[in-house]
């Protein structure tokens, strides 16, 4: 029996979500940061902060058993994960309004969840402290395998994909960058390390495709080289920034980098390092850890449409 296809309907959402692109494009082309969250660990919640404003929106999200939250990541869902340590899971918010709907993951052995990262297939990429190795889960919650591990890893914190489809993640007690392969999880390399690099915890390649790392514990953020990982010298650091924790770059090239003892969000310009301002502090921000920035309502339905590799596709 022949089945009619009615394509009416693929027209039209096609035609959605390019608007929805478009949209999106034109919010970085202009500059216009989006508000950011932050994990704030001794309050147990997330904050969310406007940017334009540089004031406290509020709380985003927070309850469903959250116990120290670190790892943030917006899913292809359209959804808020939060990493909740003390009770070793990954727990799932509505990426809008930030109300709690369930415990996403909670298995496979995940002891102190800390950096939360989607890959390219959907699947949910978690650092397990307590294991020393990465977590990977299917985009149903199951636990697929352990993906990474060995190569010195201990303590690992931050991930990123490269611009090479290779995963980094920071070993924080080995004070090193550990690259792995990333289709396969093989261990290739200690990627980077030296300049001062003390308990390494967030990274992020940048616009440039050089690598960034937070070091903890020696107050400044290191850049190194993208491609063969030579240090190329401290980026940001200052008198305001103390235990730089997490960082991201935004659509107005400025680094926006969490003072986990000095409970702040500090501001440096993304091409110099020159420390713009505060961007945060106060306001119940208690330990801020991994940082954010909250897609256009747009993108988050788009993601929740599965456009997330349209998006990716479309910026590239």
């Amino acid at each position: 029996m022949a089945i009619q296809t009615d394509s009416s309907w693929i027209n039209r959402l096609a035609a959605l979500v390019g608007v929805f692109l478009l949209a999106f494009e034109g919010t970085v082309e202009a500059g216009i940061v989006p508000d950011l969250l932050v994990s704030s660990y001794w309050t147990n919640n997330v904050l969310r902060y406007e940017a334009a404003t540089r004031s406290l929106v509020g709380v985003f999200a927070e309850g469903g058993g959250l116990d120290r939250p670190l790892g943030l990541a917006y899913g292809p869902d359209g959804r808020l994960y939060v990493s909740s340590t003390n009770t070793n899971s990954v727990l799932r918010y509505n990426g809008a309004t930030g109300a709690f709907v369930d415990e996403f993951v909670g298995g496979g052995g995940l002891n102190g969840p800390e950096g939360l990262l989607f890959g390219a297939d959907g699947s949910l990429y978690v650092s397990s402290f307590g294991t020393d190795n990465v977590l990977r889960y299917d985009a149903a919650g199951a636990f697929i395998d352990i993906f990474a591990t060995g190569g010195g890893l201990d303590g690992p914190d931050g991930m990123t994909f490269g611009p090479d489809g290779n995963l980094y993640v920071s070993s924080s007690r080995t004070d090193t960058v550990l690259r792995y392969d990333g289709a396969t999880g093989a261990f290739i390399d200690v990627f980077a390390m030296g300049g001062g690099l003390d308990a390494p915890t967030g990274l992020v390649f940048g616009p440039d495709d050089n690598l960034y790392v937070c070091s903890t514990y020696s107050d400044k953020v290191l850049r190194y080289d993208g491609t063969t990982g030579g240090l190329l010298g401290t980026f940001a650091s200052g008198s305001e920034l103390d235990g730089p924790r997490a960082l991201a770059f935004a659509p107005d090239g400025n680094l926006y980098v969490s003072g986990v003892f000095s409970d702040n969000i500090l501001r440096y310009d993304g091409v110099t390092g020159a420390f713009v301002d505060v961007f945060a502090s106060g306001d119940g921000l208690d330990g801020p850890m991994f940082v954010t920035f909250v897609p256009e309502p747009g993108t988050i339905l788009l993601l929740g449409l599965g456009g997330a590799a349209m998006l990716r596709k479309r910026k590239a």
